[in-house]
């Protein structure tokens, strides 16, 4: 795999977003970061503003995501186009790399785990770093599994996507550096 083949597809928003893009930037990975119109965003490179009609592609029913994730969401015009954007981060990569944590019933906190959940539902390979527990988890089936000794991930497919908290502690901002580093240096 050669990194001059390799896009990013992100959404360019502060914290573990932002720090995808960053390291894609270092070694000349080319990104995608799928936005709307009026979205506070810091990633500007490889921009995508979604248009009315395509955020509506990435729509999902708000009662079916609550259910799934066991919890309540707002119900707010700029959240549903955050969960459409996401659908799009989701959609275009073939590998999905998280930021978060991980919670007791197996799904990942906050709006974030919508897109986890999203590449559960549709069989992409899966790997959040749980910035609690300091560590790399792979989705495998119905369990999570912890990455040990050597085993941390390692970017494989030339379309891959970066999501996750905008709380991003100095453990995630290593984890997502030590990826890159891994997998293009």
């Amino acid at each position: 795999m050669k990194k001059e083949d390799c896009i990013l597809f992100s959404g360019g928003i502060k914290g573990a977003e932002a720090e995808f893009g960053a390291n894609a930037e270092r070694f000349g990975i080319e990104e995608v970061n799928f936005t709307f119109e009026g979205h506070s965003i810091i990633r500007k490179r490889g921009l995508r503003v979604l248009n009315k009609d395509e955020l509506k592609n990435g729509d999902v029913s708000l009662e079916y995501i609550s259910r799934l994730m066991n919890r309540r969401y707002t119900e707010s015009p700029t959240f549903r186009k955050i969960l459409q954007t996401i659908w799009y981060q989701i959609n275009s990569g073939r590998e999905i790399y998280v930021v978060g944590e991980i919670l007791e019933d197996k799904t990942v906190k906050g709006g974030t785990g919508w897109g986890a959940e999203f590449a559960k539902l549709c069989n992409k390979p899966l790997h959040v770093f749980d910035q609690k527990r300091n560590s790399w988890f792979v989705w495998k089936q119905m369990e999570w599994v912890e990455c040990k000794g050597g085993d941390e991930p390692v970017i494989s497919h030339v379309h891959f996507t970066g999501t996750g908290t905008r709380f991003l502690e100095e453990n995630g901002k290593r984890a997502v550096a030590e990826l890159f580093k891994r997998t293009f240096a």
